[in-house]
């Protein structure tokens, strides 16, 4: 069989036959295509159709619009704690944080321990320590001592070292 079609492009010796069995491959590989991406579709088509289950496309536009703006809120106000965090920790160092109290009976005198040492420590173990003294013919004797980074200015009494020690300790049993 003659084919002034085949013989133009140069496969006018090819058997038509050949030429039939290499198009119904390549038919049959296309179906296979055909049907490989309409599964794919299908897949997708599902996947989409699930995401826009109950929504317009404007409400979801909106819903995503809506998302964004409570995502910068979010930042604006995570950043705002964060400095605030950072303040209320400088600010913190500068508290009495720790805090010893040894009462006392400064005469040994029945009475029940009116006397009493106060020590009060910033972060640093910067503070004071008050000594108030309860005196036999009930008169009240106050005195305050400067302790700097956890050592007193001056010597101090049993109980006032009690105290600064139960003030030193309290970070510990935090």
């Amino acid at each position: 069989m003659e084919s002034n079609i085949l013989n133009a492009i140069g496969l006018g010796t090819l058997d038509p036959g050949i030429l039939f069995i290499v198009l119904f491959a390549l038919v049959i590989i296309l179906v296979v295509l055909l049907i490989i991406t309409n599964g794919k579709f299908r897949k997708l088509e599902r996947k989409y159709n699930k995401f826009m289950k109950g929504k317009e496309a404007d409400s979801l536009e909106d819903e995503i619009v809506g998302l964004f703006h409570d995502n910068r809120m979010i930042r604006a106000e995570n950043e705002k704690n964060r400095k605030d965090i950072i303040d209320i920790n400088r600010r913190m160092n500068n508290t009495f944080q720790k805090i010893g109290l040894q009462k006392y009976d400064a005469f040994n005198q029945s009475g029940g321990k009116l006397s009493f040492a106060l020590c009060m420590l910033d972060e640093n173990d910067n503070g004071f320590l008050l000594n108030s003294v309860h005196s036999t013919d009930g008169l009240n004797y106050s005195y305050a001592k400067d302790i700097h980074a956890g050592i007193a200015d001056v010597e101090l009494s049993g109980e006032e070292k009690k105290a600064l020690d139960l003030a030193l300790e309290s970070t510990s049993r935090r």
